[in-house]
């Protein structure tokens, strides 16, 4: 940074006009499966820096589930030192590429920013993802300062955002660290739910790679409830457990001809996209219907991811239904963006009541009711009610249901002293993440249902420190 740009006032910074990210052009992003959003260059990421005032009392840092001091990266990297810059987002959080792609920053950090009342808010999702990407580019093969070992054993239950996060803290304090996965891979919903343009598996695998340098173990393969019992992972030695097992059991509408064969839910169809390797095809043939009239139910992130990979698989009409209008849509507002960019169609404000199939079994059509807008419901949104007599027919040939998950029971039955609530969800201290069982902590989605990465690596954190204490004592 020169002397001048280190000079600039607060209102000479709100006349940089905010640098957009280079994307891949929508037409041909469309076809394939490499990143939509490219990233800044080293100048563009220098410009944006310099558009953050500085405030003295940051409105950004109160939103970041994970605490990153956030004034102090961005000024890094207005200063040129980007790994420093790195440096700083780490001693925060253990995923900086990944949180840099997935956050809504737009709802947590963004949103309240002081910048943001004059002008487009500072990018800080984008500096970040810079930041990370540029230490992955440039800092070599480091090997990470371990800390003195304390002697203590901390058990982690799935290695997805929340149970990463953890593992990395608790690395850094010192502990022995192992976590148990379910699947082949580790990584969790980055590695199966999220699609391959939104997150490379490479940066997901980089950063478990970091998590391996401090020592963290990952065994693979290991369905905890089944494989064993998290009572059995205490009296083999481990002197803490945090379970991070998310909500991987998919729900469904409970309308006719939800068992047709083209009728996915949104994380069987992203599972069999991501692990499977659909994006790979011819190399991998992947069992995946790849249908011509493609429609996704729902309005979340899933559901654009859905519909944005159907359409890479080669659907000539992918579409969204959605009971609400574009506005309630809770997905992301950049994805919502990028879809219509890339030729998705939505219909809004209209829910399915069947699936048609043909003689073979498969789905063929949709019988649909419009909706309009009533007052508002227990989500602050509005509750959609049925048009009597609009019913109408919408040939498909693929569908994927993307209405939200649920706890899968199978550890939670094979701990029947654990408290859940009403919808299976185990029940946790929301400082702390403690659970009723002493020395059981929870986090992520298996406590608080569909949320987002940024909130699990959120609970995550907060279980570590938590844990800390308690295995000290």
């Amino acid at each position: 940074m020169s002397n001048d740009e280190n000079k600039l006032s607060a209102k000479e910074r709100f006349k940089i006009p905010t640098q957009k990210m280079i994307e891949q052009d929508p037409t041909e992003r469309a076809k394939n499966f490499t990143q939509v959003n490219l990233g800044y260059t080293e100048e563009l990421a220098v410009q944006e820096a310099l558009r953050c005032i500085q405030c003295p009392k940051p409105a950004c840092v109160p939103g970041c589930p994970v605490g990153i001091d956030i004034p102090a990266f961005i000024d890094l990297i207005a200063k040129r030192d980007f790994l420093g810059s790195a440096k700083k987002l780490k001693e925060a959080t253990s995923l900086p590429a990944i949180c840099g792609r997935v956050c809504p920053q737009e709802k947590q950090c963004q949103g309240p920013c002081v910048v943001g009342k004059k002008a487009p808010p500072v990018a800080i999702g984008h500096l970040e993802r810079f930041a990370a990407d540029y230490e992955i580019e440039h800092a070599g093969d480091e090997k990470p300062e371990l800390p003195i070992t304390t002697g203590k054993k901390a058990a982690i239950v799935g290695a997805g955002p929340g149970g990463l996060a953890a593992a990395g803290e608790l690395a850094k304090l010192g502990h022995k660290v192992t976590i148990f996965e379910a699947l082949h891979k580790a990584g969790g919903v980055l590695q199966y739910g999220i699609p391959q343009f939104r997150l490379p598996k490479e940066i997901v695998q980089i950063e478990i790679d970091a998590l391996k340098k401090l020592g963290v173990e990952i065994v693979l393969n290991a369905l905890v409830g089944k494989f064993k019992s998290i009572d059995q992972l205490l009296e083999d030695g481990f002197d803490s457990v945090f379970i991070a097992s998310g909500a991987g059991l998919p729900n469904f509408m409970g309308i006719p001809g939800e068992n047709l064969n083209g009728v996915y839910s949104g994380n069987e169809f992203l599972t069999r996209s991501n692990l499977m390797k659909a994006y790979l095809f011819p190399q991998y043939d992947t069992p995946i219907v790849k249908g011509k009239n493609f429609a996704v139910i729902g309005g979340g992130d899933t559901a654009m991811d859905a519909v944005r990979t159907a359409k890479r698989l080669g659907a000539e009409r992918a579409v969204i239904i959605y009971r609400r209008s574009f506005t309630e849509m809770p997905a992301r507002a950049e994805e919502k963006h990028h879809a219509e960019e890339e030729g998705i169609e939505f219909m809004t404000l209209v829910n399915p009541i069947r699936f048609i199939g043909d003689d073979s079994g498969w789905v063929k059509q949709m019988e649909c009711l419009k909706m309009e807008l009533g007052e508002p419901d227990a989500s602050g949104r509005r509750r959609p009610i049925p048009v009597e007599g609009s019913n109408f027919i919408l040939d498909v040939d693929a569908v994927v249901i993307a209405v939200g998950n649920s706890a899968n029971p199978l550890l939670t039955k094979a701990t029947p002293d654990m408290k859940v609530n009403k919808w299976g969800n185990i029940e946790a201290d929301s400082e702390t993440q403690a659970t009723n069982k002493p020395g059981v902590y929870a986090g992520g989605d298996i406590v608080r249902g569909g949320a987002t990465v940024i909130l699990a690596m959120g609970d995550g954190k907060k279980a570590a420190r938590a844990m800390h204490e308690y295995m000290m004592k």
